[in-house]
C-alpha cells in the first residue's frame, strides 16, 4: 500500500508539474463560486460571539464551504481527511492538504467530545456525525494553512460585501432568521443577548451576516446551540446570583458590625 501511495503521489506531482495552476484564473473561479448569491456567500463564513473574563470577543473565520470552494478551484492540491482516534470520550480527526507544485504539506488535528455533561457516551450514530463534522474542519484548517493567506485575502473581503448583500431587505432577512434559530429553540432575548443590540429592531445588516455566520457554524459542527445560548445564558445567571449572595453576605456582616 505503501508503494501504490507513494506512485499515486509522484504521478500527481508530476501532472501538477505539467500543468502548473493559474492564479489569477484560480482566484477569479474563486470569487465567481463564492459570490453565486448572497446565500452562497454568507456561508462562506462562520462568526462566534464569546463572553468571557476578558470582555466580549468576536471570532470570525472561513467556513468549511469556502475552504471546499478554495481547495477545488487553486487546484493542484491532494486533500484528505480520517478519523485517528477514538478513546471513548474525544474523536480526534486529521486533515491533510499538500500542495503538489510546491510540496508543502500541512496536518492539522481536531479533537471533539463524545461524552455529554453526565459523562454518558453518545450513541454510534451521533459519534459518526461528530466525527464527519471533525473530520470536515481538520479538512478546512489544513486547506487555509496551505493556500496563502495574502492571495485570497482580497477575494474574501469582496465575498463578505455581498454577504452583506447591497440592497440587503433588512427586515424579511432578519425575520428569516429569527425564525431559523426559533426553531433550533433560541428565543428572540437570546438572540438580541447573542448580538449585543437591545431589541429584535435593532438588528441590522451587521447583526444579520452575523446571525448567518453563526448558523452556519452550527451546521458545520464548529459550534452548537447549546455552547453559543445556553450555556453562557447559564454562565451569567449563576454570575449574577454569585454577585447578589457576595451583597447579601457583606450586608450581614456589616450589621453584625454594628451590633
Amino acid at each position: 500500500m505503501a508503494a501504490i501511495n507513494a506512485s499515486e503521489i509522484d504521478s500527481q506531482v508530476a501532472t501538477a508539474h505539467r500543468f502548473p495552476r493559474d492564479v489569477e484564473k484560480a482566484l477569479a473561479k474563486i470569487e465567481m463560486l463564492a459570490s453565486v448569491d448572497e446565500e452562497t456567500a454568507a456561508d462562506c463564513f462562520y462568526v462566534l460571539c464569546r463572553n468571557g473574563a476578558g470582555g466580549e470577543s468576536t471570532i470570525e473565520g472561513l467556513s468549511i464551504r469556502m475552504a471546499e470552494i478554495i481547495a477545488s478551484s487553486w487546484g493542484n492540491l491532494r486533500v484528505q481527511a480520517r478519523i485517528i482516534s477514538n478513546d471513548g470520550r474525544y474523536i480526534t480527526a486529521q486533515g491533510v492538504c499538500h500542495d503538489l507544485e510546491s510540496n508543502y504539506a500541512v496536518s492539522k488535528e481536531v479533537k471533539r467530545r463524545i461524552t455529554d455533561r453526565s459523562g454518558r457516551t453518545y450513541s454510534d450514530d451521533m459519534q459518526t456525525v461528530t466525527g464527519n463534522a471533525a473530520c470536515a474542519i481538520a479538512m478546512r484548517n489544513a486547506v487555509l494553512a496551505v493556500v496563502p493567506k495574502a492571495v485570497t485575502n482580497a477575494i474574501v473581503k469582496r465575498v463578505r460585501q455581498k454577504a452583506m448583500g447591497k440592497s440587503l431587505d433588512i427586515e424579511t432577512s432578519r425575520q428569516q432568521m429569527i425564525m431559523y434559530f426559533a426553531k433550533l429553540g433560541v428565543t428572540s432575548d437570546q438572540l438580541c443577548n447573542y448580538l449585543g443590540v437591545a431589541s429584535v429592531d435593532a438588528i441590522g445588516k451587521e447583526q444579520i451576516f452575523t446571525m448567518r455566520a453563526t448558523a452556519q457554524a452550527i451546521k458545520e459542527g464548529t459550534t452548537t446551540v447549546k455552547e453559543t445560548f445556553a450555556l453562557p445564558q447559564q454562565q451569567n445567571a449563576d454570575a449574577q446570583k454569585a454577585l447578589e449572595a457576595a451583597k447579601a453576605a457583606k450586608e450581614k456582616a456589616e450589621k453584625a458590625m454594628k451590633k
